[in-house]
């Protein structure tokens, strides 16, 4: 591997390409390639004078800026590697995942800082201290490290399987992981949204969710940064989103269903098109065919909508676009589930069995079966190989094979004669009841296409093999009864996997959901909430 193919190398290539291209537009400015690159490398230059060398640990809490995007591939540079835990997890679970990583430094904002006094044992090998947009005492500033490092220069030339960043995972169904990517990862997801989406030069990106706009120097595009906070994309402002799409000409964007929930509908009640939008990808939690259908009248009849799908560990593994799911949405809200496409160019995907133990043995009959619910297991390029210092989590989460890991993404699903993977449920919010397992997804999707239900679950009550089913809607109480009826005709029907007769609704006032897109429901706190509520 060559400097060039690094992260770091491509903004290098662009910015000598592209030296006046806008990189990053935000609330306080515009910043070129040119200016963010020469950045990036002093900084660089200025971490190396003070220690921090290839496989040197760092954690970055920085909001959304220029100096993110500087820093982030200023460590790519000299091969050390950004920890990246998202924030918005709670303190609490934040100090676990950074006493797990022991970090040799830190780089934040002022408030990131304090984490040496509310959690210094988290913190005890750390060396270094670079505070982000403020002054914070014991820290040195980055304009300081910036100014040291410059006409100076620093890299390093990485393998392809050299660890390159820990990102960790929200934590929305288990405790948070660190997912150690390396740089054959790295240029393995650009290659694979490449292919897929047909990123490229010219295209303005409006980044939703921050950490995407990494990928943005090596399509030689630029990156908006979203009026939004990223901790809380359910609470953007519908108005002001819409007003950077369309003053900013943005071609492309990422970001929740949460997000576009709110944004679409206020955007057709007010006649507002999209024409410069050319791909929206929305990903993070299942997306209705309705919400496609509605965004599919705000673009241009050549500009669509997709979905890919995959997790923190392995991400694309399968990709939908909305043409194609709107074609399968009778099936979809008739309770087959959510299609989540075809796997994308060099990803192999296959239905394991369902359960909870280790897998020591691949076995190959699990690919290429048809009709067969179970786990979803995922091998490719794009697919990383472990947990940083858990090597527990590792063993239940990685099935070794000859020809390389598989991936258990611990999603069920199963693939439709067409070779179409559809997506039930997360193996841990199953439903193990005396009539058989079942998973949420399907009748999820059938209950709210009544036009009064704006989100529901589907949870069990009680001991695992003898669940009792029930359906919890958000809101205010309805028609118990319609609600009823419509689950019941629904579990009647013919399907690939049968649906649970429910006999009781509950409603509740606002869901529980992940904290990194507001859109995964937490169904094993409402199930709790139900259990309660029954006694």
């Amino acid at each position: 591997m060559s400097q060039a193919e690094t992260l770091f190398g491509f903004l290098r290539r662009t910015a000598e390409r592209h030296p006046e291209l806008e990189a990053v537009v935000f609330p306080g400015g515009r910043v070129r390639y040119a200016e963010l690159h020469e950045r990036s490398a002093a900084m660089a230059s200025g971490l190396s004078a003070r220690g921090i060398t290839a496989g040197t640990r760092v954690a970055v809490f920085v909001r959304p800026s220029p100096e993110l995007i500087a820093i982030v591939y200023a460590l790519f540079a000299i091969g050390a590697v950004p920890v990246l835990i998202d924030p918005g997890m709670g303190r609490a679970a934040l100090v676990r995942c950074l006493h797990s990583m022991q970090p040799a430094a830190l780089i934040g904002v002022p408030k990131a800082q304090i984490l040496r006094w509310i959690a210094p044992a988290a913190l005890e090998h750390a060396r270094l201290f670079v505070c982000v947009g403020g002054w914070f005492p014991g820290a040195i500033s980055l304009q300081s490290l910036e100014r040291a490092g410059r006409g100076t220069s620093s890299g390093a030339v990485p393998r392809s399987e050299d660890t390159a960043a820990i990102l960790f995972t929200s934590g929305s169904t288990g405790p948070a992981k660190g997912v150690v990517y390396t740089h054959g990862n790295f240029l393995a997801q650009v290659e694979a949204l490449r292919s897929l989406y047909g990123l490229g030069p010219g295209q303005r990106d409006l980044c939703c969710f921050p950490l995407f706009a990494l990928f943005n120097a090596a399509f030689e595009r630029t990156s908006v940064f979203a009026p939004l906070d990223p901790s809380r994309p359910a609470s953007v402002e519908p108005e002001a989103l819409l007003t950077t799409l369309q003053r900013e000409s943005i071609t492309d964007t990422f970001g929740s269903p949460a997000i576009w929930k709110r944004v679409v509908p206020h955007a057709r009640r007010n006649g507002t098109r999209l024409p410069a939008l050319r791909r929206a990808m929305i990903a993070g939690a299942s997306v209705p065919p309705a919400l496609i259908e509605q965004f599919h009248a705000l673009l241009e009849d050549d500009a669509d909508v997709h979905t890919p799908y995959g997790a923190t560990e392995a991400l694309p593994v399968a990709s939908a676009s909305g043409r194609e799911l709107l074609a399968q949405r009778a099936r979809i809200e008739g309770g087959h589930g959510i299609c989540v496409g075809h796997a994308t160019p060099g990803t192999r995907i296959a239905i394991i069995p369902i359960h909870d133990q280790p897998i020591t043995h691949w076995q190959s009959e699990w690919e290429g079966a048809h009709g067969r619910l179970g786990e979803i297991a995922v091998q490719g390029p794009v697919v990383t190989s472990a947990y940083a210092g858990m090597e527990l989590a590792t063993r239940a989460a990685k099935i070794p094979d000859a020809s390389g890991a598989w991936h258990r993404m611990g999603d069920v699903g199963y693939f439709d004669a067409e070779g179409l993977l559809w997506f039930t449920g997360r193996k841990s919010q199953r439903l193990e009841t005396a009539q058989g397992t079942y998973l949420p997804e399907p009748l999820e999707r059938v209950i709210e296409t009544l036009p009064s239900i704006r989100r529901s679950a589907l949870v069990g009550a009680g001991p695992r093999g003898a669940e009792e089913p029930l359906l919890i809607v958000e809101g205010r109480a309805g028609d118990e009864r319609a609600i009823l009826a419509h689950a019941q005709a629904a579990a009647a029907r013919a399907l690939p996997h049968p649906l649970p007769r429910v006999e009781r609704v509950l409603f509740h006032p606002h869901f529980p959901v992940d904290v990194r897109h507001n859109a995964k429901i937490r169904r094993e706190e409402l199930k709790l909430w139900a259990e309660e509520r029954l006694r």
